[in-house]
């Protein structure tokens, strides 16, 4: 028989300075030993539900209404000095920023000390000796050299490891894990969740576990909990919620879940851009007159080509070199050496003067299209500021009506042109930056991570988006991923990078379904509910 640990009964959360409802009358369980995962679309109040549950709301937010209550204790009606000793102890929290979360100026094992100091009261000597001991426990190699590190010098798998390891230090009853996979790559993502899973299992864990990516729920969770603006509309095991969903906005975003069945066609078509035997090197350098020492090989020696009107997926791991494979091709940063044509012009070696009228035709889409803006811009003029810097003039008497048709093409109102980046959703921004890269009538977008932080609502609005405008205009895209469940209906080739190099290229559906490198097989099973070729999904 299940027992109930936490408890939210009808929890309401609102805004301080106007009458705004954020999360509206919810009321769910956490059972002993159990995942329950909290999904939904970016806003629909996932966070704001973890951070009242711990009562560390932003001042600008306050509980209107409803208690939690942890086993026999009412939370809310603890003072704060009694919180702190539920905070953390009983109850942890994994937060979705792990960079952020972490004292950049303390060394990691210092910061897991801390915790164990402050929660358990241990000895200096055995909070050492405990601290060795989480980050092993974790899976952090060579952990008793690694606590002197600092945040900078992990990874960010390493970094997520560190940030479970201080949630784990007091022994904890909850954890609360909030999106704590976004971003992360597929290899590392597995690895993750198999951590917390064995954690589970070993220290009888109850998880809340909140993400927006529902690939990951169904291998991760007991319970899925649906929130739509505010209210908590279905929860239900696991198996009922993905076979049958009851609630349209439920069945809505099931509905958004890419199709991993269904490969684009095979065509033959004209090669747009060769890469041939491109090297990207970076110098290390040591001393007081910086003498090179070493390379950072972060590019080492690739080709591949892409096709007019066809997508390349280049996937691999966090760190292999994908982003500074499409920054070389724009020159945003030095090649070491190889050779990169456009058509029949090699691009490589233009004058400068003569590239920047070249680069309209290759445009990029970053990963973050918000710290891409200039924040003190108008939508319009960050639109018309690119056309300006590429020498793309459009007189001035259409100007205008050119702008409010490119943002019509990607779906916005053309009154967002005289609007900030920071009214807008990431959804909304990520069409911004798309708009912008259209102005120019680019006929190769580079896409770096466009829609690794959105949820599956948005994302499956940004790629039917850039579907849509490489079957109108007959763009070509290198999109740079690390989900490989969007490339079965996005990607026509696939070229699979590790360590800088390679090591297999050909149609999608041929490297996911017949993939013959050990390293590709190996993220096609790190792969949430990734078909495979006997027609199962990988779990």
């Amino acid at each position: 028989m299940t027992k109930p640990i936490l408890k939210v009964n009808k929890l309401k959360v609102g805004s301080k300075d106007v009458e705004k409802t954020l999360v509206d009358g919810i009321s769910f369980v956490l059972n002993s030993g159990e995942v329950l995962a909290l999904v939904g679309e970016s806003g629909s109040g996932k966070s704001i539900t973890a951070l009242s549950i711990v009562r560390l709301l932003p001042n600008s937010l306050v509980v209107t209404g409803g208690n939690v209550v942890l086993e026999a204790t009412n939370l809310f009606g603890l003072t704060e000095k009694q919180m702190n000793d539920i905070r953390g102890r009983r109850v942890s929290m994994i937060f979705q920023e792990p960079q952020t979360s972490l004292n950049p100026v303390q060394t990691i094992g210092h910061q897991i000390f801390e915790a164990l100091r402050l929660h358990r009261e241990l000895s200096s000597e055995e909070a050492q000796s405990e601290v060795v001991d989480l980050l092993l426990e974790v899976g952090l190699p060579d952990a008793e050299s690694r606590v002197k590190w600092y945040p900078h010098q992990l990874s960010g798998g390493q970094i997520q490891r560190v940030m479970i390891a201080i949630a784990l230090a007091s022994n904890p009853t909850v954890l609360i894990a909030d999106e704590p996979t976004t971003a992360l790559d597929v290899t590392v993502q597995k690895q993750i969740l198999e951590l917390l899973l064995m954690l589970k299992s070993e220290r009888d864990l109850s998880i809340l576990f909140i993400t927006h990516d529902l690939n990951v729920v169904a291998d991760f969770a007991d319970r899925v909990a649906v929130m739509n603006d505010g209210k908590l509309v279905e929860i239900s095991a696991c198996s009922d919620f993905f076979s049958a969903a009851s609630h349209p906005y439920s069945q809505k975003l099931l509905n958004c879940l890419p199709n991993e069945g269904k490969f684009l066609p095979k065509n033959t078509r004209t090669s747009l851009l060769r890469v041939n035997n491109l090297h990207v090197w970076f110098p290390q350098r040591r001393g007081i007159f910086q003498h090179v020492f070493g390379y950072t090989k972060a590019v080492d020696g690739i080709s591949f080509e892409i096709n007019q009107g066809e997508t390349l997926a280049l996937v691999g791991e966090s760190g292999c070199g994908k982003t500074t494979t499409g920054r070389a091709i724009l020159r945003l940063c030095p090649m070491t050496k190889g050779q990169i044509s456009y058509e029949n012009l090699v691009i490589h070696t233009l004058p400068n003067q003569e590239y920047r009228r070249f680069r309209r035709k290759i445009q990029i889409i970053f990963q973050d299209p918000y710290s891409s803006m200039n924040p003190r811009m108008t939508v319009g003029n960050i639109i018309k500021e690119g056309m300006r810097a590429l020498t793309y003039e459009i007189p001035k008497k259409i100007r205008d009506r050119y702008l409010c048709e490119i943002l019509d093409r990607v779906g916005l109102p053309e009154e967002y042109l005289t609007r900030y980046p920071h009214e807008f959703s990431g959804g909304q921004r990520q069409r911004i930056a798309i708009a912008r890269a259209l102005a120019v009538k680019p006929k190769l977008i580079i896409c770096d991570e466009p829609t690794s932080a959105l949820d599956v609502a948005l994302r499956s609005e940004v790629l039917a988006l850039l579907r849509e405008l490489q079957e109108e205009y007959g763009i070509s895209y290198l999109f740079i991923t690390h989900d490989l469940s969007l490339i079965p209906s996005f990607a026509h080739n696939v070229a699979v990078m590790k360590d800088g190099k390679i090591v297999e290229k050909g149609t999608a559906e041929d490297v996911l379904l017949h993939c013959e490198h050990e390293y590709s097989r190996k993220l096609v099973a790190s792969a949430p509910n990734l078909i495979t070729n006997t027609g199962g999904v990988v779990n």
